[in-house]
């Protein structure tokens, strides 16, 4: 079982990123290659009853789920990909991919508990600490799966295995985990590590930022970059408010912006900013604008995330 997220940190991030695509990352320890899942579930692949170790303690399936219902963009996306995604019924406003998500007028954030049962389902997958919600829909007897956003890159690959045991897919979540961690590997693997280049991570553009110990700065550290917000004041478990001084004194070489799709934010806007102008990142074209979603998720999709960042990387260790 992964532990929950701090009430700091969790709040914060989901006020941030509900602005831009309704997920949240949270903090990590760099490592290139990540632990192997210690935790199993309790009967074998693709048998009932099982009992899966979530954030919420055990929870007891006593028949495969035919009516799931997500309440996490993250938990959406690997419904989907583990071949869950014909027993999934409902998903929050936030789930956008993939497109055939049956997305509602449902929140993850301000759950309602009554338009949750509206949808008769038989499994509640969430990634917030939501209490009340898990305790009124325990009463009319709907298991809920509490998976909290992941801190390190084997507690995704836990989440998935889980997700999988608990629908019924244990067989396709192994695979799509086998190939995850395999496409991580081999991406570390052939990044450089000498290149000494440092980056800026930025949320939004107050800015917020995120160090190295977050689940985004384990990813940035596959790729041998320094982290400039590790320098800074840190009173939000791993994602800073910078000053725009901070990073313009700091100049770093990349600058990677998951703000693009809610802000707008680009090379030319942050031009734009008191004292950013003369940045290298933005004189050398080193800005890159990533996607929202994979920049704030932890699901199968951050191969795809690594694969720009180090994409970037290799772009800027030729230049």
């Amino acid at each position: 079982m992964r532990p929950v997220r701090t009430a700091l940190a969790g709040a914060l991030l989901g006020t941030l990123v509900l602005t831009g695509c309704g997920q949240t990352g949270t903090t990590a320890s760099p490592s290139a290659a990540p632990a192997a899942s210690s935790a199993a579930p309790s009967a074998a692949p693709g048998a009932f009853p099982v009992t899966i170790e979530a954030g919420n303690g055990k929870v007891t399936l006593t028949k495969k789920p035919e009516r799931i219902v997500s309440l996490s963009a993250t938990h959406t996306e690997t419904l989907f990909a583990i071949g869950a995604g014909p027993q999934v019924v409902a998903v929050d406003d936030q789930s956008n991919h993939p497109p055939e998500a049956p997305k509602t007028d449902l929140s993850g954030f301000k759950p309602n508990v009554e338009a949750i049962i509206a949808h008769k389902p038989d499994l509640v997958i969430v990634s917030d600490d939501l209490d009340k919600v898990v305790a009124e829909l325990g009463k009319v007897n709907v298991p809920v799966l509490l998976q909290p956003a992941a801190t390190r890159l084997d507690e995704a690959y836990e989440e998935i295995a889980e997700i999988g045991a608990a629908t019924g897919n244990k067989a396709k979540a192994d695979e799509v985990v086998s190939g995850m961690k395999s496409a991580m590997e081999k991406l570390a693997a052939e990044a450089p590590k000498d290149t000494k280049l440092t980056y800026y991570h930025e949320l939004d553009q107050t800015p917020y930022a995120a160090t190295s110990k977050t689940f985004i700065g384990q990813i940035y550290g596959m790729f041998g970059l320094t982290n400039v917000a590790d320098e800074a004041p840190d009173a939000a478990g791993g994602y800073p408010k910078l000053s725009a001084e901070f990073v313009a004194q700091a100049d770093p070489d990349l600058i990677f912006l998951a703000d693009v799709k809610c802000c707008r934010q680009s090379r030319d806007t942050l031009a734009k900013r008191p004292g950013w102008k003369n940045l290298s990142a933005i004189k050398n074209d080193q800005v890159v604008q990533l996607d929202d979603d994979l920049a704030s998720r932890w699901g199968p999709r951050v191969v795809q995330l690594a694969e720009s960042i180090g994409a970037a990387v290799a772009k800027a260790g030729a230049s």
